[in-house]
């Protein structure tokens, strides 16, 4: 099976309420498309209806779960039309080698704008006036509030949401202070935030904002011990994921005084099944409105089908999170390598390495110097589908899943890449497993066997189709014995090639038009070993 680079999507199913626009962009490109938003509410109903269909898009309501994607038989890409993708079990979807997809940047001045919005109702208190003049009642004295100029902000996380808060609070005289793992301060500084570690930043800041994912590392990151290390009545905002502040360390920070208020737009349980936290006077609440707005929405829900469709195409792979190896390997100019690593990971699993001992891929050539990253996950897809070694021979590997599944099993991969060959004209991928090495390029499109152990082919061998391998004796008329043979049987023959010999041993492939069988059979008596592959 060739390792699809492009997706043919017939039908695509949306769970959640999205913008018109999405469905229309995606029935442009000939894509249907079935809407049912409360379908997700009948879990029996969802995992029938789920089967049928090769996409998914979802906002947050539909939880992906495990079952959803084990039902999805035909699934190839799951879609959220939002940023995160907390509501996919995103290790089941890339163990199936289904792509999962977000639209980072389509909520970024939303929710940007809400979390300013935030923190200016907290310097006074504004809800809570509001509440007063409608209930009739003239209360000027209670609500005194504090300047935002001069004060200094905290911001957890400075990717495209806490840039732009970071942008817009500056503008009102805030000193802009910030923490980011991935981001360094040499970047950071270019938009006005100085970076610090965490244990400088809590005691400086008067105002902390948090635009981090929730993962392990930021799950109840403010928390009991961050409160104390902060100044009295620090106050906090929440505008990107429930749990990353610790409600119940929050609750106690506002009683005691602590905490001077909180921003909540996302709690851990949606919606929550205790509203202490969110009427807590000192609290300002809404319902994971960061998104919610006319201009957000439709800017994800056309941005996620036009992702669809240019992964369709094999144009782009914008927004994956789990197909790194997929990033460079989209073009027409790099599928033909792709098969080939495919091809060569095949060709060492039906020699029988074990590729628990590490594989060791070298690659020469100007044209894949980019090419590491997918060489590796196309080798490791024919490899681990192919080996008796690692219990996962036959599945129907891909280069989203046979990375995940290699790195699930301990195995190593070492990836070399240089300009030159030095003993062969043009691009060259050499594979080694167990003193096993396998060398091949591409030409006209078509994957070739260049060499086995070091032997060379003359002809390069065609890996595509029927193919029988086999080691023999070296003989000179070898190559006449074999189709000799093979045609005696019946057998059609479209290639036959032969490699020099080492150690008194040849190495020979044969292109069949019919099923390999026959010609197995045909060559048993003259060969040392012999195997069949389909490519």
């Amino acid at each position: 099976m060739v390792v699809n680079m492009s997706f043919q999507l017939k039908s695509v199913f949306i769970s959640d309420d999205v913008d018109p626009r999405c469905v229309e962009v995606l029935k442009e490109y000939g894509i249907g498309v079935v809407i049912d938003t409360k379908l997700h509410l009948d879990k029996e109903k969802f995992l029938q209806e789920i089967s049928k269909h090769d996409g998914l898009i979802v906002r947050s309501a539909t939880k992906v779960t495990a079952a959803i994607i084990e039902a999805g038989k035909n699934l190839k890409i799951i879609g959220r039309a939002g940023t995160g993708v907390d509501n996919i079990d995103c290790d089941a979807a890339t163990a199936r080698g289904i792509i999962v997809m977000n639209t980072p940047g389509g909520n970024t001045l939303s929710a940007a704008e809400h979390t300013c919005a935030l923190i200016c109702c907290l310097s006074r208190d504004i809800p809570n006036a509001v509440a007063t003049m409608r209930a009739g009642k003239w209360d000027r004295k209670n609500f005194m509030g504090s300047e935002l100029y001069g004060k200094t902000l905290g911001i957890i996380g400075l990717g495209r949401i806490g840039k732009e808060v970071a942008l817009r609070m500056q503008s009102f005289g805030m000193t802009t202070i910030g923490y980011d793992p991935i981001i360094p301060g040499t970047v950071s500084a270019e938009f006005g935030v100085e970076w610090m570690e965490l244990e400088h930043l809590w005691p400086r800041v008067d105002y902390i904002t948090v635009h981090t994912p929730l993962i392990p590392q930021t799950t109840n990151l403010i928390n009991d011990a961050v409160f104390a290390k902060c100044k009295a009545r620090v106050r906090v905002v929440n505008c990107a994921r429930g749990g990353i502040i610790d409600e119940d360390a929050l609750l106690k920070a506002l009683e005691s005084g602590q905490c001077g208020g909180a921003g909540l737009d996302v709690y851990i349980n949606e919606p929550p099944t205790d509203y202490k936290l969110a009427q807590h006077p000192k609290v300002i609440a809404t319902p994971h409105l960061g998104a919610s707005t006319v201009e957000a929405q439709k800017r994800v829900a056309v941005e996620i089908a036009e992702q669809f469709v240019d992964l369709m195409k094999g144009k782009s792979l914008f927004g994956a999170i789990n197909a790194q190896a997929m990033n460079n390997a989209l073009s027409p100019d790099t599928r033909p390598w792709v098969e080939l690593g495919r091809c060569l990971g095949t060709l060492l699993g039906k020699l029988g390495v074990n590729p628990k001992h590490g594989v060791s891929l070298l690659a020469y050539g100007q044209v894949l110097k980019n090419a590491g990253q997918y060489l590796s996950a196309a080798v490791l897809a024919g490899l681990l589908g192919n080996s008796t070694h690692c219990g996962c021979e036959g599945l129907n590997l891909n280069l989203v899943s046979a990375p995940a599944l290699a790195k699930k099993l301990g195995i190593q991969v070492q990836v070399s890449m240089h300009d030159i060959a030095t003993n062969f004209h043009g691009p060259l991928v050499l594979v080694t497993i167990d003193n096993q090495t396998v060398g091949g390029t591409a030409s006209g499109g078509q994957p070739l066997l260049e060499s086995i152990n070091g032997t060379q082919f003359s002809p390069l061998a065609a890996l595509s189709g029927q193919v029988i391998v086999f080691k023999a004796s070296a003989d000179p008329g070898l190559l006449a014995t074999i189709a000799g043979l093979i045609a005696g049987k019946g057998a059609h023959i479209q290639g036959l090639s032969v490699s020099g010999h080492k150690g008194g041993t040849q190495w020979g492939v044969v292109n069949l038009q019919t099923a390999p069988e026959v010609g197995l059979h045909g060559i048993s008596a003259a060969v040392q070993s012999a195997f069949s592959i389909s490519f």
